[in-house]
């Protein structure tokens, strides 16, 4: 690991001010230990994109946008979340530490449970990863893997099921493969199963990072039915066609005629270094 990714982040007091009424409150001193209730957890949906809308250059290539400051603000985001969430394609590319590293002077709150959602059980999750070095060093949590049912259930050796060596490099540092039935269309979650999940581990808040798949259902109906809060990075650059770009399907009402699109309101939006975060609402 290099220097740079072992350095603790600070934020400024006055940008946490700012992104304080987005996220969730501190939780209650005693809550109901289970309900089926998805919406007792609070969502929040924040990635950072170019002025023309790209997360990457292309599929499965990681493409750095943020600057040092709105970086920093990630992080913090991260330790005000009981989770953090990115789907298969994010895990697979990145190799995402999914920890935070605000420094104790900023206001950290605890590490963020990482959670991977990966249907296909394509993540080929080992001791080198960063999130299992992470948790064995005691600098983060380890992850919740949420695959498909029907996978998990296959015997060992199967190369469509849930590897044995895997599962036992999550296990040895407190992480599991979770299994949940993929409802949804081409054998994705739906996002109701996926926060009931959640919330029956205890986890009151998600932070949900990306990849593109993930956030484009999230701006769309229903899913975006589910989300709290919407924070992003935006980054002066352009990436230019053919990359991973935020654009939700557009939806049709009744007759065929264009839906309403969806929109922000009680936005807010500020400088981070040569980045600007910008903060809002869906408008129900």
């Amino acid at each position: 690991m290099s220097e740079q990714e072992q350095e603790p982040l600070t934020i400024q007091p006055a940008q946490a001010a700012l992104l304080t009424p987005y996220l969730p409150p501190p939780p209650p001193a005693s809550s109901p230990s289970h309900s089926t209730n998805p919406k007792k957890i609070h969502v929040t949906l924040t990635y950072a994109q170019s002025l023309d809308s790209s997360l990457a250059l292309a599929p499965g290539l990681r493409t750095v946008l943020s600057g040092a400051q709105s970086k920093a603000m990630t992080h913090f985001l991260r330790s005000r979340h009981a989770a953090i969430l990115v789907g298969a394609g994010t895990a697979v590319a990145d190799d995402p530490g999914l920890n935070s590293r605000l420094s104790s002077g900023s206001g950290a709150g605890s590490q963020p449970r990482p959670v991977v959602l990966d249907p296909r059980a394509r993540w080929a999750v080992h001791e080198g990863s960063k999130v299992i070095r992470h948790a064995r060093d005691g600098k983060g949590l380890a992850p919740f893997v949420l695959v498909d049912q029907d996978r998990f259930g296959m015997e060992l050796g199967d190369a469509s099921g849930v590897d044995e060596g895997r599962r036992r490099v999550l296990e040895s540092v407190g992480g599991r493969y979770i299994p949940l039935k993929a409802r949804g269309p081409n054998g994705r979650f739906e996002w109701v199963d996926v926060l009931a999940v959640l919330e029956r581990e205890g986890l009151g808040s998600v932070m949900i990072e990306g990849g593109g798949e993930v956030i484009n259902s999230l701006l769309a109906p229903p899913g975006n039915g589910l989300v709290d809060s919407v924070i992003v990075t935006i980054a002066p650059t352009w990436l230019g066609r053919g990359g991973v770009v935020v654009s939700p399907p557009r939806m049709r009402g009744e007759e065929g005629a264009h839906a309403t699109p969806v929109r922000l309101t009680d936005v807010s939006c500020c400088p981070f270094g040569e980045d600007v975060v910008l903060c809002g609402r869906i408008l129900r």
